[in-house]
């Protein structure tokens, strides 16, 4: 066996294989061998067919087999062995590799197409200045969220009279041409619509203060702007049955429901920080507005990754890559796509790789490493934040444990879990190494950074 490795340019290389019959033929006897003993074939028994037959019958593809297995792990301990910084996967040769008949030939010569990192530092240091945003947390996101706590204590109660988000319950009636009645018309027993959700602001008006025991004539082909699923919603109809129906509506009022949110007292404190953690209103507030900036922090981390980002893609300027080779690459390992895909694609995984070149020298400059202590401790972090959007700041330890061992059963979050833990890791190198100028912003000024 004979392997070299040519470098085309600063980006790119020639590897060739070369494999005589004593490097493969061993493990091709033992892999035949194997199909002797699983082979199954009319006039023999189980085991027994002819070790000539299994080899015309099976010899070229299990010859193929094996070869790729040696060639796999050639290539992959001559890139470790070499420390050859690759992109992707090697690619066989268009032009220099000659056609390969296994059913001919014992010797073999493979070439592969090496992409190549490009050589560059991927450096920081204090003079390296970024600027940190921090989302200040105004009253209306106070508000917000004690309105999302209040709501979970909220109940739904009985009212005399209509206000803009209340269901309503009641007698819906088809009335004829004269506003009366209409014989065999539809009728709909505890009809059951919230005025809030109707298309036409003319039709919400006429049920502004109503009270129960009212009646209030409509149109709802008109109220729901000729929506046919909401139309046949509230008739309790097919839409078919209803495709030509344009009469008005007669709709008496039974039951007025409305939610009310729970008050801002102890029992709304207790519900959301345990029991007498807080005792005051304003307490309460300025409890709620530590969370929120909690809850923000991770937005002026993503914000400052977003601006390290930009910072070394100025740094390093315009980087030579193996463009050819890459596409083809890309091309291969997006296979359902065409060429113009990876055109119009190749420009932003240009720089998604380059980050992660970056990233990855960062790692290894600073001796990162991810434990599986770090993977539980993100998953964990994760669920806390997911639980506290919906309210939920202080879950359960059983059911944020099952939670966690639900997100560790999946590979794919499992993986998605590494990466941030890197991420994190990172985070803190930057607030350590970089200067930082610290600046604070409103969320909307934020969001609109975001935009950009």
């Amino acid at each position: 066996m004979d392997i070299t490795f040519q470098n085309i340019d600063s980006v790119s290389g020639l590897l060739t294989i070369k494999l005589e019959k004593a490097d493969y033929q061993n493990e091709v006897d033992k892999s035949l061998k194997n199909y002797r003993q699983k082979v199954q074939m009319n006039g023999f028994r189980k085991g027994m067919v002819p070790l000539g037959l299994v080899i015309k019958m099976y010899g070229a593809p299990v010859k193929s087999e094996e070869i790729n297995k040696i060639l796999s792990q050639k290539i992959y301990d001559y890139i470790k062995e070499n420390n050859l910084k690759t992109l992707g996967e090697p690619l066989s040769d268009e032009e220099k590799q000659q056609p390969i008949d296994f059913d001919t030939m014992d010797d073999f010569e493979f070439v592969f197409d090496i992409a190549l990192a490009p050589d560059f530092k991927a450096e920081i240091s204090k003079k390296d200045k970024v600027d940190y945003y921090t989302i200040e947390v105004g009253d209306k996101m106070i508000d917000d969220q004690i309105g999302m706590y209040r709501n979970r204590m909220g109940e739904h109660k009985q009212v005399e009279s209509f206000e803009g988000k209340d269901m309503l319950k009641g007698l819906l009636v088809e009335l004829d041409e004269n506003g009366a009645a209409k014989e065999d018309g539809i009728v709909v027993e505890d009809a059951v619509m919230m005025p809030e959700y109707m298309h036409s602001d003319d039709d919400k008006k006429l049920f502004e203060g109503v009270k129960v025991g009212a009646k209030v004539n409509f149109n709802p082909r008109k109220a729901y702007d000729n929506n046919e699923v909401e139309l046949a919603s509230l008739l309790k109809k097919k839409k078919e049955e209803i495709a030509d129906m344009k009469s008005d509506f007669s709709y008496e009022i039974k039951e007025i429901t409305r939610f009310v949110p729970g008050e801002i007292d102890q029992k709304l404190f207790d519900s959301v920080y345990g029991k007498d953690v807080v005792k005051t209103e304003e307490d309460f507030r300025a409890k709620v507005k530590e969370d929120v900036a909690v809850q923000l922090a991770p937005n002026s981390d993503y914000k400052l990754l977003l601006d390290v980002k930009a910072m070394f893609e100025k740094k390093l300027g315009k980087l030579e890559y193996p463009d050819k080779l890459l596409k083809r690459i890309m091309l291969q390992n997006n296979k359902d796509k065409d060429e113009k895909f990876v055109d119009d694609n190749y420009d932003s995984s240009i720089k998604a790789l380059q980050w992660q070149l970056v990233k990855e020298q960062l790692v290894d400059a600073n001796d990162i490493k991810v434990e599986n202590s770090d993977i539980t401790k993100m998953c964990e972090n994760t669920a806390r934040a997911q639980f506290a959007q919906y309210g939920m700041p202080n879950v359960p330890e059983d059911l944020l444990k099952n939670y966690i061992q639900q997100m560790m059963a999946k590979k794919e979050t499992v993986n998605e879990m590494v990466d941030r833990v890197v991420e994190d890791k990172l985070m803190t190198i930057f607030k350590e190494q970089l200067t930082l100028n610290n600046k604070t912003v409103s969320d909307e000024e934020f969001k609109k950074m975001l935009e950009k």
